[in-house]
């Protein structure tokens, strides 16, 4: 079952300019939306919840149009954007009192075990939380009123190496077990090597691709070899191409790999893709 379909989404700043980004999500799956700070991801994410007014666009969640259907679908949503950072001075029980009246599905159980989980104690106020606690709150908020469709803006940002793995096994889990899906932006590409099943990418407002993980990882090669005059024609076939002390490297489609015969040729990851793609002008 689908359960997102972005369609022609278009919302323009001074400054910058989201143009027709389109993508759709399945259900059961994790999709990592990837970009650099500023490309668009988190612009994109408020325009589909309607917390940004776009200028044109359809957004549809379970089948339902958004603009038709706002309060039922996000009864069956959750999204966080950050840490929990307002009301500095109210305890972590006044919050969840105020955010449970707003979902039918609340779960005081499932709540109360995430606060245990995350060692969170609901006597302490917002501003005594670390970061890294205050984005396990909005989690632990976003966790507990049974979504079907989680949309995350950096949720790792901020967390230590072993909470981030916490935080990708509850993910698994969600998906794994109860049949969720997940819609997370991230810059932090490591952390969609480990359970993403889908990429979609966005640079500068444009959306690059959005499909398989393994599929869009598999579509290219890194090279390195001795730059000379006879692959001086290459050049053009190499995306983030760098030289240094008569060494040159980079990133290429798989599909070119049999001209780059005389070129040390290696799988690339997430990171270097992001970082090659990123440095082409």
């Amino acid at each position: 079952m689908e359960v997102l379909s972005v369609q022609h989404l278009h919302k323009k700043y001074e400054s910058f300019w989201l143009k027709d980004v389109s993508f759709s999500m399945q259900q059961g799956r994790i999709m990592g939306y990837i970009g650099r700070n500023g490309a668009g991801k988190t612009t994109t994410l408020k325009s589909m919840l309607n917390l940004v007014h776009a200028d044109s666009g359809t957004i549809r969640f379970f089948g339902k149009d958004m603009q038709d259907a706002e309060f039922e679908i996000k009864q069956r949503i959750a999204f966080i954007f950050g840490s929990v950072n307002y009301y500095p001075q109210s305890k972590l029980k006044t919050i969840s009192d105020v955010y449970r009246r707003f979902y039918t599905n609340w779960d005081e159980h499932v709540y109360q075990n995430y606060l245990s989980r995350f060692a969170l104690d609901p006597e302490k106020k917002i501003n005594q939380l670390s970061q890294g606690m205050s984005i396990k709150f909005a989690l632990a908020l976003a966790l507990s009123h049974h979504a079907e469709l989680f949309i995350l803006d950096e949720p790792t940002s901020g967390l230590d190496p072993v909470s981030r793995d916490e935080l990708l096994t509850i993910f698994e889990d969600l998906v794994d077990h109860e049949g969720a899906s997940i819609l997370f932006s991230t810059h932090i590409t490591s952390d969609l090597d480990k359970n993403a099943d889908d990429i979609t990418y966005i640079k500068n407002g444009q959306l690059l691709t959005s499909q398989k993980k393994d599929d869009f990882v598999s579509s290219f090669r890194l090279i390195k070899g001795v730059s000379n005059s006879s692959n001086e024609s290459l050049k053009h076939k190499i995306i983030g191409c760098s030289e240094r002390k008569g060494e040159i490297s980079g990133l290429i489609r798989s599909a070119d790999q049999k001209d780059f015969n005389d070129f040390e040729i290696s799988p690339a990851d997430l990171d270097a893709i992001m970082i090659h793609t990123e440095r082409e002008v």
